[in-house]
């Protein structure tokens, strides 16, 4: 397996390698980091009144994970975990002692403007602090992330030698530090502050939905409802990575927990390992852009956008479920083309004990999608929901915890803690780049003049710098660098906010599923033993709505919930018929005509079903000039057509 799945799969779960030492810290860490969130959140004053500066906050937040981070991530990949040097032991006290500091001057930061012009003591703190963020940076993420990093970071220092387009307003060192370290606008701004007021509770949610057995009861509800239908064990790990995926955030850690049951499974009833392979990896994709948890980057999207987190999940909605839609309609599809059955009811789990069993799983969702959607209150629903969740769990689980479940669930929330918070807080050293040089408020125009103007261009653009940069990076760090830059050129152009930051959002999980990285589709490869990027193509091909769904969302607010009810009513009628008609043609089995046969004629059907997918699921936009009605007028009569030479090529094949 490459060592990058190995890396990833062993976060946040894979808490065994720690020495006793590290995990003690990693519990206390989760345990003071949980209580300052709540003391902030609740606004309780620590039940004395006093009350904190929201940079204080931040500080203690750092303080509480960075130094961590030296300690839990080695400095080579080749080191295991307990091989911990002496330079790692000083640079976490080094992060210590620093972020001690700007916490205990937190008040003089503010009503002295430090972050303008600072002591000598401070800009010592303030270069270390950028050292610290940017080993950091290298130990969390891969060379990619820190080279990108590095180079926005010290970008300010070299702004009046840059060519042209990027030249800015040139910056000292000390300057470029002081504003690194302390201004709002750059480590302590808006990917920071999104995860202090908004991302610990889900994460703690998550974390508690794991460690309490939601994914083995989301496998069995799955097993027991669709296990027996045709192509069951398939569809049964749509449903179960869409469910589990959402809760962990986490694509790899997704694919080789739940893929390690479905997979084989999908195996035994008659699916290639490597058409296999590909559906859990496609399905764990999307599971992370799933609502209602869609992992810390939707977090980052709503303080990016300045809206609640709610109009993010009811954005999100449709895109989710079409491309989930699309993943089902091709099992089906390919299981009716192959004559694939589901498994013998005999064999699986009954409905009503499962049900029994882990109905307060439901019950917890059901509360925090109510005080998501219905309180608004996305700050503070997970801590309640995780409370009755571990609550219930303690009084009617027969997995309840004890000393030892607790201590692994406390350390694998604060090792997601500390890997999350030096990401976030590294990457606001490329928001503080561009925001002390003035480029941040020129790169758009940039953009769209290098576009000329031409809005598809730019997306064009856009979808491809997202998937590269997914590749070399984390999606919340690919996200961040777009969302300055490339996002306010797009919504310039005339675009929907909240459809261009989910449109960059989408582009930079694309990586995931499409080699040559494709790290999903290896992941689930090595479960099935099938070869790799056969496993890659089949994910493709079974994501191809996620290549496309993107553009039609960022082109047509219908997509996204954010037109009236009739008009979305409409374009969720359309997109679904779009939607089976461009998996019939992929799958080669159309819906109440039957298999498509081999040869000129099934090839040119499919090819025709697929443009009439397209046609139907057009987005209404004036930038393609081309009415709706139109369009799905062409789309029925080319599926007419295609529909007479599917009968066609089968009848002479019958002859």
């Amino acid at each position: 397996m490459p060592r990058e799945i190995q890396d990833e799969a062993a976060q946040p779960m894979g808490m065994g390698a720690l020495p006793p030492s590290l995990r003690g810290l990693l519990a206390a860490s989760a345990i003071l980091l949980s209580a300052a969130s709540i003391n902030h959140l609740f606004n309780l004053g620590f039940f004395m009144n006093i009350r904190l500066l929201e940079i204080h906050y931040l500080y203690v937040m750092l303080l509480l994970t960075l130094p961590l981070v030296y300690l839990i991530f080695p400095c080579s990949k080749t080191n295991p975990h307990g091989s911990t040097r002496w330079w790692d032991y000083f640079l976490a006290f080094l992060a210590l002692i620093t972020c001690a500091f700007f916490a205990y001057y937190g008040n003089s930061v503010v009503n002295k403007g430090w972050d303008f012009a600072a002591p000598t003591h401070a800009v010592i703190a303030s270069f270390a602090f950028w050292f610290l963020l940017l080993v950091a940076a290298r130990r969390t993420g891969r060379w990619m992330l820190f080279g990108v990093i590095l180079m926005f970071s010290v970008y300010p220092m070299i702004a009046d030698y840059a060519p042209g387009p990027i030249q800015g307003f040139q910056r000292p060192p000390v300057e470029t530090a002081i504003f690194h370290a302390m201004s709002g606008e750059s480590v302590l701004g808006i990917p920071m502050r999104s995860f202090v007021n908004l991302v610990v509770g889900f994460m703690i949610f998550g974390v508690a939905m794991q460690h309490t057995g939601a994914g083995p009861f989301f496998i069995d509800i799955a097993f027991s409802a669709l296990g027996h239908v045709r192509g069951g064990p398939a569809k049964v790990g749509v449903l179960t990575s869409g469910l589990t995926g959402s809760m962990s955030g986490s694509v790899i850690t997704n694919v080789l927990t739940t893929g390690s049951i479905t997979i084989p499974a999908m195996k035994k009833v008659g699916f290639r390992p490597s058409y296999a392979a590909g559906i859990e990896a496609a399905a764990s994709t999307g599971a992370v852009l799933m609502p209602p948890i869609m992992g810390a980057t939707a977090f980052v999207m709503a303080s990016f956008l300045l809206t609640d987190y709610t109009n993010i999940v009811v954005a999100a909605v449709l895109p989710s479920l079409l491309y989930f839609f699309a993943l089902f309609a091709q099992i089906d599809a390919y299981s009716a083309r192959n004559g694939l059955k589901g498994v013998p009811r005999a064999e699986l789990p009954r409905f009503g004990k499962v049900l029994r069993e882990g109905w307060y799983f439901l019950a917890v969702f059901g509360l925090l999608i109510w005080m998501l959607l219905y309180l608004k209150r996305e700050a503070i629903a997970p801590f309640y929901a995780t409370a009755l969740l571990i609550g219930l769990n303690q009084l009617l689980s027969k997995s309840r915890w004890g000393r030892q479940e607790l201590m692994n669930f406390l350390v694998a929330t604060g090792r997601l803690f500390v890997e999350l918070v030096a990401i976030l807080a590294a990457v606001g050293l490329i928001v503080g780049g561009l925001a002390v040089t003035g480029m941040s408020g020129t790169i758009s125009n940039d953009l769209l003049f290098i576009a000329g103007g031409n809005t598809f261009l730019l997306l064009l653009l856009g979808a491809l710098t997202s998937f590269i940069l997914g590749m070399g990076m984390t999606v919340t760090a690919a996200y961040v660098i777009l969302a300055v830059s490339l996002a306010p050129a797009l919504i310039a152009g005339g675009l929907d906010p909240i459809g261009v930051h989910l449109f960059i959002l989408y582009w930079s999980m694309l990586s995931y599923i499409t080699p040559p990285v494709a790290l999903a589709a290896f992941a689930a490869a090595a479960i099935a033993q099938a070869r790799p990027f056969a496993a890659a193509y089949e994910a493709m091909k079974l994501g191809t709505i996620i290549y496309i769904v993107p553009f039609f969302f960022v082109l047509d607010p219908a997509y996204t919930l954010q037109a009236g009810l009739v008009d979305s009513a409409l374009t969720v009628l359309r997109a679904g018929i779009g939607v089976l008609l461009i998996c019939a043609g992929l799958q080669g089995y159309l819906l109440g005509v039957g298999r498509i046969e081999p040869g000129p004629t099934g090839a040119v059907a499919r090819i025709l079903l697929g443009i009439a997918g397209l046609a139907f699921a057009l987005p209404s936009t004036p930038m393609l000039a081309v009415p709706i009605p139109g369009a799905v007028g062409a789309g029925v009569a080319i599926t007419v057509l295609g529909a007479v030479m599917v009968a066609f090529s089968r009848d002479r094949k019958a002859a």
